[in-house]
C-alpha cells in the first residue's frame, strides 16, 4: 500500500505538532516522510538498536515495550514513537512491534534533527529533556492567569448602589463587575460609590448601571504583568477585568499586584525568626500559598520552589525549639531535632505534614525525659499551629519512640537492617531521609554513616527495601490512558504524589543506599548516584527529567487550585491537560516504570 504525498499531508494537519508548522515546511515534510507497511507480529525495532528515524502511526496498532519486554504503550494512528532514542543517542530505549498490519510514516533521522534544531513547537514536542536554566519570579513577565482572582464578584446592572455597596463590604474587596446576561457591561468601584453616589447624595435605589464605568478596559489572562502595570498606569485605573473569549473569568487589582511583589521566602523566613508566639508564626505561615503562586508562576524550578519553602518551615521548627527552651529552661543534655519526610528531603509545596523525630545524647536520665516530653510537644503543637498538621502516622518527637538516645537508635536501625519484615521496611524508608533541623548535628553524623554502610552491604535488606518501593506504581492505563482513582473524593483524578512523585523518591532511595550516598533531596540523590555510577548515565538523564516533569505538573496543579480559592492537593484530573501535556506526562510515567523494572530485576542501576 502507497500513501499519496496529498494523503500524507494531510493527515499531517490533522497531528500535533506538525498542525502548527508552516505550510511551505509541511508541504516539504510530507515529501520526507517513508510509508512502512508493517505486518501483524512484525518487529519494527529492538530494544538498543540504532534509529532509523521518527515513526508515525498512519493506520493499526502498535505496542511499546520496555527493556524487559513488559509493555508500556499501545499506541493507535496519530501516535509516533522513538522520539526518546533519537534525541538521547540514537539507540532505541524500547522495542516496538506491530499487533495489527499497519501503515506507518517513518521521518528520517537527519530531517528529524534538522526540524528538531529548527522548529521550536517541534523540539518542544518530541524533545522531552528539561533544560536547567529557569528565569526567576517577576511580575512584569508573569502571566495574568496565575495571579488574577478567577472568581470575580459580579452583579446584573439592575442591582441598587445599597447592593452592590453591601455586596463589596461582605465580601471585603473594592470592585464589582457589572454583568449583562453573560457579558461585562461595566465595573463599579468603592470610588465611584462614593464620588458618583454619596457625594451627589443620589438615593439607595440608584441603579448600578448609572454609575458604572461602561466598556471597561479588559485584558486576556494571556497578558503579563507588565501589561497590568501599563495599563493602570496609563489609564490611572486600579481594577482591570480578565476576559477571555468574550467571557469574564477574572480580576487584577493594585492590591493583587502588590501582594504578589510583596511575598518572598526571605520575608517570611526573616518574620517567623522575630515571632514570639506559634499564632504570630502561623500568620505567616499563610503566606506560603501565594508565595508557591508567586514562585511558580515566575518560572522557578520545582526544586528551587520547594527548597524555599521548606526552609520556612525549617525556621519555623528552629525558633519554636528557642521558644522551648526559653519557656523549660536549657535542655539538661544536648539534642538533635531532625525532619524526615518531605521536609526532611527539601520537597515540602503548599500542602504537608509534619514527621520529625528527636536524637538524645546518651548521657540522658530517665528523670530528664519529660524535659524532652515537653519540649515536643511545644514544638509538634506549634507546628501544627502553623499548618503543618500532626502526621496520620504518629512519626513525631512527641511519640516516646522516636525521642531516644543514640545508642537507642543505633538499635533501631541494626533490628530493621537484621529483621526487614514490612514494618522495618516503611520505617526505614522513613528514616533514612532524615534531616538535621536544629541542636548538636554531631549526634547523628556517626549514626548515618554507621547505618548506610551496614545497610548497603545486607543484601537481604537491600532486596526487601527494593521490593517495598515498587509498592508505588505510576498510574498508567493501556491505550495512552492514565489509571485514574476509581472512587469516593478523587474519583477520575490521578495523584501526582502517591504515584507520581513518590515512586522517583523511592528510586532515588533504594539508589542512595546502594552507594552509601549521604544526600537526603531527591534530586541531588539521583545526581550523585549517576556521578557514583550507581545509576547509568542514559538511566539518570531519563529518571531526572520524568522527575522534573511530573514535579512540576503537581505544583501547577497547586497554582491552580490555590488561584481558585481552593485548598492546594495533589489529585489532578487528566481531562484539564492538553494532548500535548498528556503525552509529555504520560512518557514521564513510563520512564519511572522503566526505572522500577529495571531496579526491580537487579539491572538499570550500573550499566
Amino acid at each position: 500500500m502507497t500513501q499519496p504525498v496529498e494523503k500524507i499531508l494531510r493527515f499531517l494537519g490533522s497531528v500535533h505538532p506538525y498542525d502548527s508548522l508552516a505550510a511551505e515546511t509541511l508541504d516539504d515534510l510530507a515529501q520526507r516522510f517513508q510509508v512502512m507497511n508493517v505486518n501483524k507480529g512484525q518487529p519494527i525495532y529492538t530494544f538498543g538498536e540504532p534509529l532509523q528515524g521518527l515513526y508515525l502511526i498512519h493506520d493499526g496498532e502498535v505496542e511499546v515495550c520496555d527493556e524487559k519486554g513488559s509493555l508500556v504503550s499501545l499506541l493507535n494512528p496519530g501516535n509516533s514513537f522513538g522520539e526518546r532514542g533519537l534525541v538521547r543517542d540514537g539507540n532505541a530505549v524500547t522495542s516496538a512491534r506491530a499487533t495489527t498490519d499497519s501503515v506507518l510514516l517513518k521521518l528520517p533521522r537527519v530531517d528529524f534533527d534538522r526540524l528538531v534544531a529548527t522548529e521550536p513547537t517541534f523540539a518542544k514536542f518530541y524533545d522531552r529533556r528539561r533544560k536547567e536554566t529557569r528565569r526567576g519570579s517577576d511580575l512584569a513577565t508573569s502571566r495574568v492567569k496565575t495571579f488574577m482572582a478567577s472568581a470575580p464578584v459580579t452583579c446584573p446592572m439592575q442591582t441598587d448602589v445599597q447592593h452592590a455597596a453591601r455586596l463589596m463590604h461582605d465580601h471585603r474587596i473594592s470592585s464589582l463587575c457589572v454583568m449583562d446576561g453573560n457579558t461585562l457591561a461595566g465595573i463599579v468601584t468603592t470610588r465611584d460609590l462614593t464620588g458618583k453616589v454619596l457625594a451627589p447624595g443620589l438615593p439607595c435605589s440608584t441603579p448600578i448601571e448609572n454609575v458604572m464605568t461602561r466598556d471597561p478596559l479588559s485584558l486576556s489572562p494571556s497578558a503579563i504583568g507588565s501589561d497590568v502595570l501599563h495599563a493602570m498606569m496609563e489609564h490611572r485605573i486600579g481594577h482591570i477585568p480578565i476576559v477571555e473569549a468574550g467571557k469574564l473569568v477574572g480580576i487584577v487589582t493594585q492590591t493583587d499586584l502588590t501582594r504578589f511583589q510583596a511575598v518572598s521566602s526571605a520575608e517570611l523566613v526573616s518574620a517567623i525568626a522575630r515571632a514570639d508566639t506559634a499564632e504570630d508564626m502561623a500568620r505567616v505561615t499563610a503566606e506560603i500559598p501565594r508565595l508557591l503562586v508567586q514562585l511558580v508562576a515566575g518560572g522557578n524550578r520545582h526544586e528551587v520552589v520547594t527548597r524555599l519553602i521548606t526552609d520556612i518551615a525549617d525556621t519555623a521548627t528552629r525558633r519554636l525549639l528557642k521558644l522551648a527552651e526559653a519557656k523549660f529552661g536549657p535542655p539538661p543534655v544536648p539534642y538533635l531535632w531532625l525532619a524526615c519526610g518531605s521536609q526532611g528531603r527539601q520537597e515540602q509545596t503548599g500542602v504537608s505534614d509534619q514527621d520529625n523525630c528527636l536524637i538524645l545524647d546518651d548521657a540522658v536520665t530517665a528523670d530528664q525525659m519529660p524535659y524532652f516530653a515537653s519540649l515536643a510537644k511545644f514544638v509538634s503543637d506549634g507546628l501544627d499551629t502553623c499548618g503543618y498538621f500532626y502526621c496520620p502516622g504518629d512519626m513525631m518527637a512527641t511519640n516516646p519512640r522516636w525521642c531516644q538516645p543514640v545508642r537507642v537508635w543505633r538499635q533501631y536501625f541494626q533490628g530493621w537492617i537484621a529483621k526487614p519484615d514490612p514494618e522495618a521496611q516503611m520505617l526505614a524508608s522513613v528514616m533514612f531521609d532524615l534531616r538535621a533541623i536544629g541542636g548538636d548535628k554531631s549526634l547523628f553524623a556517626g549514626l548515618q554513616k554507621d547505618t548506610l554502610r551496614a545497610a548497603s552491604r545486607n543484601s537481604i535488606f537491600v532486596a526487601h527495601m527494593i521490593s517495598n518501593s515498587l509498592k508505588h506504581t505510576p498510574p498508567l492505563g493501556l491505550l495512552r490512558g492514565f489509571a485514574t482513582i476509581r472512587s469516593g473524593d478523587h474519583r477520575n483524578t490521578i495523584d501526582l504524589k502517591l504515584n507520581g512523585v513518590v515512586p522517583v523518591v523511592d528510586l532515588g532511595r533504594i539508589y542512595a543506599l546502594k552507594g552509601e550516598l549521604t544526600e537526603v533531596n531527591t534530586r541531588a540523590r539521583l545526581q550523585a548516584a549517576e556521578a557514583a555510577g550507581v545509576l547509568s548515565a542514559s538511566g539518570g538523564r531519563d529518571l531526572l527529567d520524568a522527575y522534573d516533569l511530573i514535579a512540576e505538573s503537581r505544583l501547577n496543579h497547586q497554582l491552580v487550585r490555590i488561584n481558585a480559592g481552593e485548598a492546594p492537593d495533589n489529585f489532578m484530573p487528566p481531562t484539564i491537560l492538553s494532548d500535548f501535556e498528556r503525552s509529555h506526562l504520560r512518557d514521564a510515567f513510563v520512564v519511572i516504570k522503566t526505572m522500577q523494572s529495571s531496579v526491580g530485576q537487579g539491572r538499570g542501576m550500573l550499566s
